[in-house]
Protein backbone atom coordinates (compact mmCIF):
# COMPACT_ATOMS: atom_id res chain seq x y z
CA UNK A 1 0.00 0.00 0.00
CA UNK A 2 2.85 2.16 0.93
CA UNK A 3 4.45 1.10 -2.54
CA UNK A 4 1.42 2.42 -3.96
CA UNK A 5 0.42 5.93 -2.83
CA UNK A 6 4.74 6.68 -2.88
CA UNK A 7 4.21 6.14 -6.60
CA UNK A 8 0.99 7.57 -6.78
CA UNK A 9 2.76 11.09 -5.28
CA UNK A 10 6.07 10.32 -7.78
CA UNK A 11 3.46 10.66 -10.71
CA UNK A 12 2.17 13.82 -9.20
CA UNK A 13 4.99 15.45 -8.93
CA UNK A 14 6.46 14.27 -12.37
CA UNK A 15 2.79 15.67 -13.69
CA UNK A 16 3.25 18.78 -11.64
CA UNK A 17 7.24 19.46 -12.91
CA UNK A 18 6.06 18.41 -16.75
CA UNK A 19 2.95 21.09 -16.61
CA UNK A 20 5.19 23.40 -15.35
CA UNK A 21 8.03 23.07 -17.08
CA UNK A 22 5.58 23.70 -20.28
CA UNK A 23 4.23 26.94 -18.97
CA UNK A 24 8.02 27.96 -18.91
CA UNK A 25 8.23 29.80 -22.19
CA UNK A 26 11.62 30.11 -23.85
CA UNK A 27 13.15 33.58 -23.59
CA UNK A 28 14.50 35.14 -26.79
CA UNK A 29 17.62 37.43 -26.07
CA UNK A 30 17.85 38.57 -29.24
CA UNK A 31 14.58 40.79 -29.43
CA UNK A 32 14.85 44.11 -29.17
CA UNK A 33 13.38 45.92 -26.09
CA UNK A 34 10.11 47.01 -25.90
CA UNK A 35 8.49 49.93 -23.51
CA UNK A 36 4.67 49.86 -23.00
CA UNK A 37 3.34 53.24 -22.78
CA UNK A 38 -0.63 53.56 -21.05
CA UNK A 39 -3.27 56.12 -21.92
CA UNK A 40 -5.53 57.98 -19.46
CA UNK A 41 -6.44 55.91 -16.45
CA UNK A 42 -4.10 53.30 -17.33
CA UNK A 43 -1.62 53.36 -14.40
CA UNK A 44 -1.81 52.66 -10.62
CA UNK A 45 -1.66 55.57 -8.54
CA UNK A 46 -0.11 55.77 -4.86
CA UNK A 47 -0.99 58.51 -2.46
CA UNK A 48 1.97 59.02 -0.65
CA UNK A 49 1.76 60.87 2.90
CA UNK A 50 4.30 62.94 4.75
CA UNK A 51 5.49 59.47 6.76
CA UNK A 52 6.11 57.53 3.96
CA UNK A 53 3.00 55.37 4.12
CA UNK A 54 1.88 54.24 0.46
CA UNK A 55 -1.79 54.02 -0.49
CA UNK A 56 -3.45 52.98 -4.02
CA UNK A 57 -5.93 55.27 -4.68
CA UNK A 58 -6.12 54.47 -8.22
CA UNK A 59 -7.86 51.52 -9.10
CA UNK A 60 -9.31 50.35 -5.80
CA UNK A 61 -12.71 49.08 -5.15
CA UNK A 62 -13.06 49.35 -1.34
CA UNK A 63 -13.51 53.16 -0.31
CA UNK A 64 -12.78 53.95 -4.02
CA UNK A 65 -14.61 57.17 -4.07
CA UNK A 66 -13.98 58.46 -1.06
CA UNK A 67 -10.39 58.28 -1.27
CA UNK A 68 -10.49 59.70 -5.18
CA UNK A 69 -12.13 62.27 -3.51
CA UNK A 70 -9.83 63.44 -0.39
CA UNK A 71 -6.56 62.23 -2.11
CA UNK A 72 -6.50 62.81 -5.94
CA UNK A 73 -8.98 65.92 -6.29
CA UNK A 74 -6.79 68.58 -7.40
CA UNK A 75 -6.33 72.47 -8.78
CA UNK A 76 -3.89 73.45 -11.64
CA UNK A 77 -1.43 75.96 -11.19
CA UNK A 78 -1.10 78.01 -14.68
CA UNK A 79 2.63 78.77 -13.62
CA UNK A 80 3.99 75.73 -13.62
CA UNK A 81 1.32 73.75 -15.86
CA UNK A 82 0.82 71.41 -12.95
CA UNK A 83 -2.06 70.02 -11.30
CA UNK A 84 -1.37 69.34 -7.74
CA UNK A 85 -4.15 67.10 -5.21
CA UNK A 86 -5.67 69.58 -2.73
CA UNK A 87 -4.33 67.18 0.19
CA UNK A 88 -1.40 68.96 0.95
CA UNK A 89 0.08 65.93 2.77
CA UNK A 90 0.23 63.80 0.12
CA UNK A 91 2.54 63.81 -2.73
CA UNK A 92 0.88 61.18 -5.40
CA UNK A 93 3.24 58.53 -7.26
CA UNK A 94 3.52 55.95 -10.08
CA UNK A 95 5.10 52.51 -8.44
CA UNK A 96 8.09 51.31 -10.11
CA UNK A 97 8.03 47.43 -9.37
CA UNK A 98 8.41 44.79 -12.09
CA UNK A 99 10.47 47.18 -14.33
CA UNK A 100 7.19 49.80 -14.53
CA UNK A 101 5.77 46.73 -15.59
CA UNK A 102 3.34 46.40 -12.16
CA UNK A 103 1.74 49.74 -12.61
CA UNK A 104 0.18 49.18 -15.95
CA UNK A 105 -0.62 45.36 -15.31
CA UNK A 106 -3.93 45.07 -13.42
CA UNK A 107 -4.86 48.18 -11.81
CA UNK A 108 -6.49 46.52 -8.93
CA UNK A 109 -4.33 43.45 -8.43
CA UNK A 110 -6.29 42.77 -5.23
CA UNK A 111 -9.33 42.02 -7.15
CA UNK A 112 -10.31 38.80 -8.12
CA UNK A 113 -13.59 38.30 -9.11
CA UNK A 114 -14.05 41.24 -12.07
CA UNK A 115 -10.69 41.44 -12.86
CA UNK A 116 -11.05 41.71 -16.25
CA UNK A 117 -12.91 45.24 -15.83
CA UNK A 118 -9.53 46.82 -14.52
CA UNK A 119 -6.90 44.98 -16.46
CA UNK A 120 -4.90 46.90 -18.73
CA UNK A 121 -1.89 45.80 -20.44
CA UNK A 122 -2.08 42.47 -19.04
CA UNK A 123 -2.94 40.41 -21.98
CA UNK A 124 -0.23 41.78 -23.71
CA UNK A 125 2.26 41.50 -20.95
CA UNK A 126 1.63 37.78 -20.66
CA UNK A 127 0.95 37.12 -24.76
CA UNK A 128 4.71 38.76 -25.12
CA UNK A 129 6.20 36.50 -22.73
CA UNK A 130 5.19 33.70 -24.66
CA UNK A 131 6.89 35.51 -27.84
CA UNK A 132 9.81 35.26 -25.70
CA UNK A 133 10.29 38.82 -24.05
CA UNK A 134 11.30 38.76 -20.17
CA UNK A 135 10.56 41.45 -18.02
CA UNK A 136 13.44 43.77 -16.83
CA UNK A 137 15.17 41.90 -20.03
CA UNK A 138 13.34 43.03 -22.61
CA UNK A 139 10.56 44.51 -21.83
CA UNK A 140 9.55 47.33 -19.51
CA UNK A 141 6.91 49.69 -18.42
CA UNK A 142 5.89 53.47 -18.54
CA UNK A 143 3.52 54.15 -15.69
CA UNK A 144 2.29 58.14 -15.16
CA UNK A 145 0.05 60.48 -13.40
CA UNK A 146 -2.55 60.90 -16.41
CA UNK A 147 -4.56 64.17 -14.45
CA UNK A 148 -1.31 65.89 -16.11
CA UNK A 149 -0.49 67.53 -19.15
CA UNK A 150 1.20 65.39 -22.35
CA UNK A 151 4.01 68.03 -22.18
CA UNK A 152 4.74 68.48 -18.36
CA UNK A 153 8.04 68.58 -18.09
CA UNK A 154 7.99 66.46 -14.81
CA UNK A 155 6.50 64.20 -17.05
CA UNK A 156 8.75 64.43 -19.90
CA UNK A 157 12.12 64.09 -17.49
CA UNK A 158 10.94 60.91 -15.77
CA UNK A 159 10.13 59.22 -19.42
CA UNK A 160 14.10 60.32 -20.58
CA UNK A 161 15.29 59.07 -17.34
CA UNK A 162 12.93 55.66 -18.49
CA UNK A 163 14.58 55.63 -21.79
CA UNK A 164 18.47 55.72 -20.53
CA UNK A 165 17.37 53.16 -18.11
CA UNK A 166 16.28 50.50 -20.68
CA UNK A 167 18.81 51.67 -23.48
CA UNK A 168 21.97 51.30 -20.65
CA UNK A 169 20.26 47.69 -18.89
CA UNK A 170 19.67 46.23 -22.31
CA UNK A 171 23.65 46.91 -23.37
CA UNK A 172 22.77 50.34 -26.07
CA UNK A 173 19.90 48.51 -27.54
CA UNK A 174 17.34 50.98 -28.75
CA UNK A 175 14.24 50.20 -28.10
CA UNK A 176 10.35 49.81 -29.29
CA UNK A 177 7.61 52.13 -27.91
CA UNK A 178 4.41 50.80 -27.70
CA UNK A 179 1.73 53.21 -26.48
CA UNK A 180 -1.90 53.17 -25.87
CA UNK A 181 -4.71 55.80 -26.39
CA UNK A 182 -3.40 59.13 -24.90
CA UNK A 183 0.04 57.89 -24.00
CA UNK A 184 0.23 58.37 -28.01
CA UNK A 185 0.19 62.11 -27.39
CA UNK A 186 2.70 61.99 -24.76
CA UNK A 187 4.80 59.87 -27.06
CA UNK A 188 4.88 62.28 -29.69
CA UNK A 189 5.07 65.24 -27.19
CA UNK A 190 8.81 63.93 -26.34
CA UNK A 191 9.49 62.91 -29.99
CA UNK A 192 8.81 66.72 -31.02
CA UNK A 193 10.13 68.61 -27.77
CA UNK A 194 13.36 66.35 -27.31
CA UNK A 195 13.57 64.65 -30.58
CA UNK A 196 17.44 64.06 -29.83
CA UNK A 197 17.09 62.17 -26.90
CA UNK A 198 14.22 60.18 -28.35
CA UNK A 199 16.33 59.10 -31.94
CA UNK A 200 19.48 58.31 -29.41
CA UNK A 201 17.38 55.71 -27.66
CA UNK A 202 14.45 54.43 -30.22
CA UNK A 203 14.14 52.25 -32.93
CA UNK A 204 10.70 52.70 -33.74
CA UNK A 205 7.00 53.79 -32.10
CA UNK A 206 4.04 51.70 -32.94
CA UNK A 207 0.94 53.78 -31.15
CA UNK A 208 -2.61 52.34 -30.76
CA UNK A 209 -5.72 53.80 -30.59
CA UNK A 210 -4.10 57.76 -30.02
CA UNK A 211 -6.79 60.32 -30.55
CA UNK A 212 -4.42 62.03 -32.34
CA UNK A 213 -6.95 65.40 -33.31
CA UNK A 214 -9.13 64.19 -30.24
CA UNK A 215 -12.09 62.55 -28.93
CA UNK A 216 -14.88 65.09 -29.61
CA UNK A 217 -17.63 63.07 -28.33
CA UNK A 218 -16.15 61.49 -25.38
CA UNK A 219 -14.57 64.40 -24.05
CA UNK A 220 -17.25 67.10 -23.91
CA UNK A 221 -19.89 64.35 -22.08
CA UNK A 222 -17.04 63.64 -20.06
CA UNK A 223 -16.58 67.33 -19.04
CA UNK A 224 -19.96 68.14 -19.01
CA UNK A 225 -21.40 64.79 -17.47
CA UNK A 226 -18.53 62.89 -16.02
CA UNK A 227 -17.08 59.61 -16.94
CA UNK A 228 -16.93 55.56 -15.75
CA UNK A 229 -13.57 54.12 -16.23
CA UNK A 230 -15.12 50.76 -15.15
CA UNK A 231 -17.82 49.34 -16.49
CA UNK A 232 -20.85 46.46 -15.49
CA UNK A 233 -21.58 45.70 -11.46
CA UNK A 234 -18.12 46.52 -10.34
CA UNK A 235 -19.43 50.60 -11.26
CA UNK A 236 -21.61 50.37 -8.52
CA UNK A 237 -18.41 50.02 -5.90
CA UNK A 238 -16.19 52.58 -8.37
CA UNK A 239 -16.02 55.80 -8.43
CA UNK A 240 -19.24 57.83 -9.28
CA UNK A 241 -19.38 60.15 -12.39
CA UNK A 242 -19.65 63.09 -11.04
CA UNK A 243 -16.64 62.33 -8.95
CA UNK A 244 -14.91 62.06 -12.00
CA UNK A 245 -16.16 64.89 -13.45
CA UNK A 246 -15.17 67.01 -10.64
CA UNK A 247 -11.32 65.92 -11.14
CA UNK A 248 -11.14 65.87 -14.69
CA UNK A 249 -11.97 69.54 -15.23
CA UNK A 250 -8.82 70.48 -13.32
CA UNK A 251 -7.17 67.98 -15.66
CA UNK A 252 -4.83 69.54 -18.67
CA UNK A 253 -4.50 66.02 -20.29
CA UNK A 254 -8.36 65.51 -20.67
CA UNK A 255 -7.96 69.39 -21.72
CA UNK A 256 -5.31 68.07 -24.33
CA UNK A 257 -8.49 65.32 -26.00
CA UNK A 258 -10.67 68.25 -26.92
CA UNK A 259 -11.76 68.24 -30.52
CA UNK A 260 -8.66 69.90 -32.62
CA UNK A 261 -10.43 73.13 -33.85
CA UNK A 262 -7.58 73.42 -36.60
CA UNK A 263 -8.13 69.68 -37.88
CA UNK A 264 -9.81 69.70 -41.05
CA UNK A 265 -12.30 67.32 -39.96
CA UNK A 266 -14.03 65.32 -43.15
CA UNK A 267 -16.82 65.21 -40.21
CA UNK A 268 -16.92 67.79 -38.46
CA UNK A 269 -17.83 67.59 -34.44
CA UNK A 270 -20.96 69.77 -33.66
CA UNK A 271 -21.98 70.04 -30.17
CA UNK A 272 -26.05 70.52 -30.98
CA UNK A 273 -28.51 72.05 -28.15
CA UNK A 274 -32.71 71.96 -28.86
CA UNK A 275 -33.76 75.30 -27.48
CA UNK A 276 -36.52 77.25 -27.45
CA UNK A 277 -37.22 80.61 -29.49
CA UNK A 278 -39.77 83.22 -29.48
CA UNK A 279 -40.51 84.74 -33.03
CA UNK A 280 -41.33 88.41 -34.05
CA UNK A 281 -45.15 87.10 -33.16
CA UNK A 282 -44.18 86.39 -29.53
CA UNK A 283 -44.37 82.51 -30.74
CA UNK A 284 -42.27 80.35 -28.80
CA UNK A 285 -40.62 77.39 -31.52
CA UNK A 286 -37.75 74.84 -31.01
CA UNK A 287 -35.19 74.94 -33.14
CA UNK A 288 -31.98 72.66 -33.14
CA UNK A 289 -28.64 74.57 -33.16
CA UNK A 290 -25.35 73.57 -33.48
CA UNK A 291 -21.99 74.53 -32.50
CA UNK A 292 -18.24 73.60 -34.15
CA UNK A 293 -15.12 72.99 -31.48
CA UNK A 294 -14.43 76.63 -31.22
CA UNK A 295 -18.13 78.34 -30.96
CA UNK A 296 -19.09 75.15 -28.42
CA UNK A 297 -16.21 76.37 -25.99
CA UNK A 298 -18.25 78.90 -24.86
CA UNK A 299 -21.09 76.93 -23.84
CA UNK A 300 -19.69 74.72 -21.90
CA UNK A 301 -18.10 77.64 -20.10
CA UNK A 302 -21.64 79.06 -19.19
CA UNK A 303 -22.78 75.68 -18.33
CA UNK A 304 -19.93 74.95 -15.72
CA UNK A 305 -20.07 78.47 -14.71
CA UNK A 306 -21.32 77.58 -10.91
CA UNK A 307 -20.58 74.20 -10.74
CA UNK A 308 -19.26 73.97 -7.45
CA UNK A 309 -17.76 71.01 -4.96
CA UNK A 310 -17.77 70.47 -0.65
CA UNK A 311 -14.55 70.41 0.59
CA UNK A 312 -13.77 69.83 4.06
CA UNK A 313 -16.72 71.72 4.72
CA UNK A 314 -15.88 74.28 2.53
CA UNK A 315 -17.70 75.09 -1.04
CA UNK A 316 -15.28 75.27 -4.01
CA UNK A 317 -15.88 76.68 -7.13
CA UNK A 318 -15.03 74.56 -10.35
CA UNK A 319 -15.63 75.91 -13.97
CA UNK A 320 -14.33 75.05 -16.89
CA UNK A 321 -10.79 76.12 -16.81
CA UNK A 322 -9.43 78.68 -18.99
CA UNK A 323 -6.11 78.53 -18.14
CA UNK A 324 -6.04 74.93 -18.94
CA UNK A 325 -8.05 75.34 -22.00
CA UNK A 326 -5.02 78.33 -22.73
CA UNK A 327 -2.48 75.64 -21.84
CA UNK A 328 -4.18 72.58 -23.69
CA UNK A 329 -4.20 74.96 -26.99
CA UNK A 330 -0.63 75.41 -26.83
CA UNK A 331 -0.11 71.49 -26.51
CA UNK A 332 -2.03 70.49 -29.56
CA UNK A 333 0.40 73.29 -31.26
CA UNK A 334 3.47 71.64 -30.13
CA UNK A 335 1.74 68.27 -31.76
CA UNK A 336 0.88 69.44 -35.12
CA UNK A 337 4.54 70.51 -35.82
CA UNK A 338 5.87 66.91 -34.87
CA UNK A 339 7.74 64.66 -36.62
CA UNK A 340 9.13 61.50 -37.01
CA UNK A 341 13.16 61.79 -36.71
CA UNK A 342 14.75 59.76 -39.89
CA UNK A 343 16.29 56.85 -38.91
CA UNK A 344 12.93 56.01 -36.25
CA UNK A 345 10.02 53.52 -37.93
CA UNK A 346 6.37 54.61 -37.08
CA UNK A 347 3.16 52.69 -37.28
CA UNK A 348 -0.42 53.15 -36.42
CA UNK A 349 -2.99 50.64 -35.05
CA UNK A 350 -6.79 52.20 -35.07
CA UNK A 351 -10.08 50.62 -33.88
CA UNK A 352 -13.20 50.52 -36.52
CA UNK A 353 -16.02 49.13 -36.30
CA UNK A 354 -17.73 50.59 -33.45
CA UNK A 355 -20.16 53.29 -33.04
CA UNK A 356 -18.35 56.46 -31.73
CA UNK A 357 -19.72 59.34 -30.04
CA UNK A 358 -18.86 62.23 -32.16
CA UNK A 359 -21.26 64.81 -32.45
CA UNK A 360 -23.34 65.34 -28.91
CA UNK A 361 -26.77 66.70 -28.47
CA UNK A 362 -28.92 68.14 -25.86
CA UNK A 363 -32.64 68.22 -24.93
CA UNK A 364 -35.08 66.98 -27.79
CA UNK A 365 -37.30 69.20 -29.47
CA UNK A 366 -40.19 68.17 -26.84
CA UNK A 367 -38.31 69.29 -23.98
CA UNK A 368 -35.68 72.33 -25.10
CA UNK A 369 -32.96 73.30 -22.72
CA UNK A 370 -34.16 76.52 -21.29
CA UNK A 371 -30.52 77.09 -19.28
CA UNK A 372 -26.74 76.05 -20.38
CA UNK A 373 -26.74 74.53 -16.93
CA UNK A 374 -28.72 72.08 -17.49
CA UNK A 375 -26.82 70.37 -19.68
CA UNK A 376 -25.18 69.08 -16.29
CA UNK A 377 -27.78 67.02 -15.13
CA UNK A 378 -28.79 65.67 -18.80
CA UNK A 379 -28.37 62.72 -20.71
CA UNK A 380 -26.67 63.21 -23.86
CA UNK A 381 -27.41 62.02 -27.17
CA UNK A 382 -24.95 60.86 -29.48
CA UNK A 383 -24.40 60.98 -33.49
CA UNK A 384 -21.76 58.41 -34.15
CA UNK A 385 -19.35 57.26 -36.43
CA UNK A 386 -16.69 54.99 -37.05
CA UNK A 387 -14.27 54.31 -34.80
CA UNK A 388 -13.00 52.06 -31.37
CA UNK A 389 -16.13 53.37 -30.01
CA UNK A 390 -14.14 56.30 -28.08
CA UNK A 391 -11.55 57.78 -30.76
CA UNK A 392 -13.07 58.14 -34.22
CA UNK A 393 -11.02 56.58 -36.70
CA UNK A 394 -11.18 59.90 -38.46
CA UNK A 395 -8.88 61.28 -35.74
CA UNK A 396 -6.79 58.14 -34.76
CA UNK A 397 -5.64 58.04 -38.66
CA UNK A 398 -4.77 61.53 -38.74
CA UNK A 399 -1.19 61.28 -36.72
CA UNK A 400 0.64 64.08 -38.91
CA UNK A 401 3.31 61.43 -39.29
CA UNK A 402 5.38 59.84 -42.02
CA UNK A 403 4.34 56.13 -41.10
CA UNK A 404 5.36 52.66 -41.88
CA UNK A 405 1.86 51.49 -41.72
CA UNK A 406 -1.77 52.14 -40.38
CA UNK A 407 -4.15 49.50 -39.80
CA UNK A 408 -7.05 49.28 -38.96
CA UNK A 409 -8.54 46.83 -36.68
CA UNK A 410 -11.86 45.40 -35.82
CA UNK A 411 -11.96 46.67 -32.13
CA UNK A 412 -13.13 48.80 -28.61
CA UNK A 413 -10.68 51.44 -27.33
CA UNK A 414 -9.86 48.99 -24.43
CA UNK A 415 -9.90 45.90 -25.95
CA UNK A 416 -7.59 46.42 -28.94
CA UNK A 417 -5.15 46.21 -26.69
CA UNK A 418 -6.32 42.55 -25.96
CA UNK A 419 -7.22 41.66 -29.58
CA UNK A 420 -5.88 38.10 -31.10
CA UNK A 421 -5.69 40.48 -34.29
CA UNK A 422 -3.30 43.32 -33.11
CA UNK A 423 -0.97 40.41 -31.09
CA UNK A 424 -0.67 39.41 -34.66
CA UNK A 425 0.12 42.21 -35.69
CA UNK A 426 2.71 43.29 -33.45
CA UNK A 427 4.39 40.07 -33.66
CA UNK A 428 5.60 40.23 -37.31
CA UNK A 429 6.54 44.03 -36.77
CA UNK A 430 8.64 43.13 -33.45
CA UNK A 431 9.67 40.26 -35.47
CA UNK A 432 9.21 37.77 -32.40
CA UNK A 433 7.91 33.82 -31.89
CA UNK A 434 7.79 31.62 -35.12
CA UNK A 435 7.07 33.01 -38.36
CA UNK A 436 3.23 33.13 -39.04
CA UNK A 437 3.13 31.45 -43.06
CA UNK A 438 -0.30 33.33 -43.12
CA UNK A 439 0.99 37.07 -42.45
CA UNK A 440 0.84 39.30 -45.13
CA UNK A 441 1.06 42.85 -45.07
CA UNK A 442 -1.16 43.80 -47.84
CA UNK A 443 -3.98 42.29 -46.92
CA UNK A 444 -4.70 44.07 -43.11
CA UNK A 445 -1.60 42.09 -42.52
CA UNK A 446 -3.06 38.76 -41.95
CA UNK A 447 -4.19 36.47 -44.64
CA UNK A 448 -6.55 33.90 -44.70
CA UNK A 449 -5.41 30.87 -46.17
CA UNK A 450 -7.11 30.14 -49.86
CA UNK A 451 -8.76 26.91 -50.44
CA UNK A 452 -6.33 26.26 -52.95
CA UNK A 453 -3.61 25.93 -50.35
CA UNK A 454 -5.80 23.93 -47.85
CA UNK A 455 -6.46 21.15 -50.48
CA UNK A 456 -2.56 21.24 -51.39
CA UNK A 457 -1.82 20.44 -47.51
CA UNK A 458 -4.54 17.91 -46.92
CA UNK A 459 -2.59 14.83 -47.09
CA UNK A 460 -0.20 16.26 -44.72
CA UNK A 461 -3.39 17.62 -42.22
CA UNK A 462 -5.25 16.25 -39.92
CA UNK A 463 -8.29 17.88 -38.94
CA UNK A 464 -9.92 17.63 -35.71
CA UNK A 465 -13.08 18.63 -34.12
CA UNK A 466 -12.05 20.37 -30.27
CA UNK A 467 -15.02 18.28 -29.15
CA UNK A 468 -13.59 15.12 -30.93
CA UNK A 469 -12.42 12.32 -28.81
CA UNK A 470 -11.16 10.25 -31.62
CA UNK A 471 -7.80 11.57 -31.47
CA UNK A 472 -5.53 9.56 -29.30
CA UNK A 473 -3.34 12.50 -28.36
CA UNK A 474 -5.20 16.34 -27.63
CA UNK A 475 -3.84 19.30 -29.56
CA UNK A 476 -3.22 20.84 -26.73
CA UNK A 477 -0.70 18.60 -26.22
CA UNK A 478 1.83 19.17 -29.14
CA UNK A 479 4.06 22.61 -29.05
CA UNK A 480 2.36 25.08 -31.18
CA UNK A 481 4.53 26.95 -33.46
CA UNK A 482 1.43 28.59 -35.45
CA UNK A 483 -0.70 30.92 -34.31
CA UNK A 484 -4.29 30.51 -33.80
CA UNK A 485 -6.44 32.10 -37.77
CA UNK A 486 -9.75 33.27 -37.02
CA UNK A 487 -12.34 34.81 -39.56
CA UNK A 488 -15.57 36.16 -38.17
CA UNK A 489 -18.81 37.62 -39.92
CA UNK A 490 -21.49 39.78 -38.53
CA UNK A 491 -24.87 39.03 -40.07
CA UNK A 492 -27.55 41.51 -40.57
CA UNK A 493 -29.95 40.58 -37.25
CA UNK A 494 -26.84 41.29 -34.60
CA UNK A 495 -25.75 37.84 -35.46
CA UNK A 496 -22.14 36.85 -35.99
CA UNK A 497 -20.91 33.44 -37.31
CA UNK A 498 -16.94 32.79 -35.95
CA UNK A 499 -14.78 29.92 -37.34
CA UNK A 500 -11.34 29.62 -35.97
CA UNK A 501 -8.36 27.01 -36.52
CA UNK A 502 -5.30 26.39 -35.05
CA UNK A 503 -2.24 24.92 -36.39
CA UNK A 504 0.28 22.58 -34.67
CA UNK A 505 2.96 21.12 -35.48
CA UNK A 506 4.22 17.54 -33.90
CA UNK A 507 7.77 16.98 -33.04
CA UNK A 508 7.54 13.66 -33.83
CA UNK A 509 4.18 12.05 -35.47
CA UNK A 510 5.91 14.27 -38.83
CA UNK A 511 2.68 15.50 -39.48
CA UNK A 512 0.28 19.02 -39.05
CA UNK A 513 -2.49 18.65 -36.96
CA UNK A 514 -5.56 21.85 -37.55
CA UNK A 515 -7.90 22.01 -34.53
CA UNK A 516 -11.25 23.83 -36.03
CA UNK A 517 -13.85 25.08 -33.99
CA UNK A 518 -16.98 27.30 -35.31
CA UNK A 519 -19.95 29.05 -33.40
CA UNK A 520 -22.84 30.97 -34.30
CA UNK A 521 -24.50 33.26 -31.67
CA UNK A 522 -27.13 35.91 -31.96
CA UNK A 523 -30.65 36.50 -32.95
CA UNK A 524 -32.43 33.11 -33.94
CA UNK A 525 -33.29 32.64 -37.27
Amino acid sequence: MAMLVEELIQSINELFLKAKKKKQPSVDPDLDPVLLVPGIGGSILNAVDESGRAERVWVRILGADYEFRTKLWSRFDPSTGKTVSLDEKTRIVVPEDRYGLYAIDVLDPDMIIGQDGVSYYHDMIEEMIKWGFQEGETLFGFGYDFRQSNRLQETLDRFASKLDAVYTSTGGKKLIIISHSMGGLLVKCFMCLHSDIFEKYVKSWIAIAAPFQGAPGYIATTLLNGVSFVEGWERNFFISKWSMQQLLIECPSIYELMAFPQFCWGNIPLLQLWREKHDNCGNSITLLESYEPKEAVSLMIEALSSNMVALNGMQMPLPLNLEILKWANETREILSHAKVPGAIKFYNIYGTDNATPHTVCYGSQESPILDLKQLLSIQAKYICVNGDGTVPAESAKADGLDAVARVGVPADHRGIISSRHVFRILKQWLNAGEPDPYYNPLNDYVIIPTAFELERHYEEWDVVSSNSSSSSKEVADYPLLVGALSISHDGKVQSQAEAEATVVHPQSEGKQLVELRESYFGAPR
